[in-house]
């Protein structure tokens, strides 16, 4: 279920008049406009608020008769926001107006998910300024901010209790309606939350910015139902919400216990108890000796009685060969590859290879350095503090079509007969899903390194091939299942 796109079409439902039925003993929406103008007349004539100059004047409601994005029902009316509310502009005040502790200011990084967060980076202007320079910018509990500047445009927030005082910088206009303010502010709320009227309005900008200007603001079209409508549009609007709300959370709880559930299958898998062991199968000691018929056999020492009757540790630098990757070269004749690299490493820790960059390579090079199936990509440069390096991709492409960035390298099994390199796959994921790699990297001028002899010098547990086998078919099958459950999540 798109939960995006139902809460779209419920705002679209009641912008329209469809989402609940109309009343024919409804106050029609006319009174209750010219209700709202007499009280905004008293406040400019009490010298409270100022006549918008640049509005379209209150008395012309002819000016939408041709001039509508669609059709009301029958007691709706068309208005301008200015029609309904006091919309005023933010303010910047200068850099000394800003101190430790004062009125709260509020900036658009504050509003966040449709809240005011003022926790987040709070900031504070003297109260001289507030109640001076920046008085017609003053917010009040139950005041709705939308930003103006952007993109992203239409962010919006109401102001809560816990800020009974507070201003805003410029990139953001205040709406505070005449009249039935606590009702009219869910329901503009909620008619800007459905961005149509927003992205009417014709936007300005340059180097990627568009704003909306606070005529446009004061301008904006608004399909006004009854009173009495109002309440039952909110009330339903906040039912379904509610409701997407809990499907949301299952979601996003279903969708961690399948990321635990796929984390503790690896973790089974590489500890020997994802699937039975065969007393019949060619133990891995045997498989070592093929490599090093000197190798010493650690199976029967006190660290290796952790481990799965005929399994044994085996070293990364003695399975597999290493090669850095490459990254175009001067010397021709150049050749025309596909170049993987970390931008086609996906949060899945697969190949994402619709962004895969063709690019001129020394042919030599290249020669040295293509992709078979079954090789595992290394990040080995890149990273953030939060996603360390390490992180392994099983190529499963064709065969001499690829090659791997210099930020990359390859890891190779020197023979699958004895090391299947699905089965190392799955224990690398599971070793960087648990943070080993963390330890395995440094870090120069921003850039995150992978301690490449470190990483090679890890071992592993090396389960009988037999095994190794059943041990990536049951991880396969169970993935698959997985998989299945999330893709039925976001359809």
């Amino acid at each position: 279920m798109d939960t995006k796109k139902l809460r779209q079409k419920i705002l679209d439902l009641a912008i329209h008049g469809k989402l609940v039925p109309q009343d024919p003993n409804d106050e029609p929406a006319s009174v209750l406009l010219e209700r709202i103008r007499a009280e905004k007349e008293r406040l400019i004539s009490e010298g409270k608020i100022k006549r918008s100059r640049k509005t379209v004047k209150t008395a012309d409601m002819h000016h939408y008769e041709n001039d509508v994005p669609f059709e009301v029902p029958k007691g709706w009316v068309w208005c301008t926001l200015d029609d309904l509310a006091y919309v005023a502009a933010g303010s910047t005040p200068n850099k000394d107006a800003f101190v430790a502790k004062g009125i709260p200011y509020i900036k658009m990084y504050n509003l966040r998910m449709q809240k005011i967060d003022f926790d987040f980076h709070p900031q504070y202007i003297k109260r001289e300024i507030h109640e001076g320079k920046l008085h017609r910018s003053r917010t009040e509990i139950g005041d709705l901010l939308m930003n103006i500047v952007g993109p992203p445009l239409g962010k919006l927030a109401v102001i809560p209790s816990t800020l009974p005082e507070g201003n805003f910088n410029q990139a953001a206009v205040l709406i505070r309606p005449y009249h039935h303010k606590e009702l009219l502010v869910k329901y503009l709320f909620y008619y800007l939350s459905e961005m149509s009227e927003i992205n009417s309005i014709s936007t300005k900008g340059s180097a990627g910015q568009v704003n909306i200007s606070l005529t446009q603001s004061q301008n904006m079209r608004i399909p006004l139902p009854p009173l009495a409508e109002q309440q039952r549009i909110v009330e339903e609007i906040e039912r379904w919400f509610k409701l997407i709300d809990i499907i949301e959370q299952g979601k996003a709880d279903l969708q961690s216990t399948i990321k635990q559930a796929k984390n503790k299958i690896l973790d089974l898998a590489i500890h020997g108890r994802l699937v039975p062991q065969v007393p019949n199968d060619e133990p891995a000691s045997e498989l070592l000796k093929r490599i090093n018929p000197k190798a010493q056999i650690t199976c029967d020492n006190e660290h290796s009685r952790k481990l799965p009757k005929g399994w044994d540790y085996a070293m990364l630098a003695d399975m597999c060969t290493t090669t850095n990757g490459l990254w175009k070269g001067k010397k021709p004749p150049f050749i025309k590859v596909g170049v993987i690299r970390n931008a086609n490493f996906t949060k899945e820790f697969t190949l994402d290879y619709s962004k895969i960059e063709y690019i001129d390579v020394e042919q030599k090079a290249f020669e040295k350095r293509f992709l078979l199936h079954g090789d595992i990509i290394i990040e080995k440069s890149g990273g953030s503090d939060k996603n360390p390096v390490g992180r392994a991709i099983l190529f499963d492409g064709e065969d001499k079509t690829y090659s791997f960035s210099n930020f990359t390298m390859c890891l190779r099994c020197k023979n699958q007969t004895i090391l299947i390199p699905t089965y190392l796959y799955y224990f690398l994921l599971c070793k960087y899903l648990e943070g080993n790699m963390a330890t395995m990297q440094t870090q120069t001028t921003g850039l995150h390194n992978l301690l490449v002899e470190k990483f090679m010098a890890m071992t592993f547990p090396l389960p009988p091939l037999a095994e190794q086998k059943r041990i990536v078919q049951k991880i396969e099958e169970l993935f698959s299942l997985l998989d299945c459950i999330e893709k039925a999540l976001q359809a």
